[in-house]
């Protein structure tokens, strides 16, 4: 590979990766009232983190995907490729938009339905990633979990402040 390749390659891994962060950030921005309330209020299950560990396992694993989603997008163009950063921009847009769901409108039912629609979501799209880099496939792995827990504490959530 020549510098211009690799320079190339690391303005593709720079945007998804700068791309995936500003969803979560501008996300996290929209719902910050909505989360002050949420950390003052509202009842919480068991084994819920303090506020302070959702932004830094949030931004690491933004970092994860964006890495994957960039692994994606440098390989060749073809039919799965394409499906695999559709499968990846629609889970993103589901994630932004839980968020938003469940701090800003307290929709905790809505909220979990959603939830679980993303995970199927995050699911299909690994799936998706491990026909073209299992690599980028792996790095969802905990962000699929993560989402897993998430509809834990949502569920709980929800029962907790009916």
């Amino acid at each position: 590979m020549n510098e211009s390749q690799k320079k190339q390659e690391w303005k593709i891994y720079l945007f998804w990766i700068v791309f995936t962060e500003a969803v979560g950030a501008l996300s996290g921005w929209l719902t910050r009232d909505g989360s002050k309330f949420f950390n003052a209020v509202v009842r919480k299950p068991p084994l819920s983190p303090p506020g302070v560990v959702f932004p830094i396992a949030w931004g690491i694993l933004y970092l994860a995907m964006g890495i994957g989603a960039a692994r994606i997008s440098l390989t060749q163009v073809s039919k799965e490729r394409s499906r695999s950063l559709f499968l990846y921009l629609l889970q993103l847009a589901f994630n932004f938009f839980w968020s938003i769901v469940f701090f800003n409108f307290r929709a905790y039912g809505v909220s979990f339905i959603w939830l679980v629609i993303l995970w199927v979501l995050i699911l299909e799209m690994i799936l998706a990633f491990r026909k073209i880099d299992s690599l980028a496939a792996w790095m969802q792995i905990p962000y699929l979990l993560w989402v897993l827990f998430a509809g834990y504490l949502n569920l709980g959530v929800w029962f907790l402040n009916k």
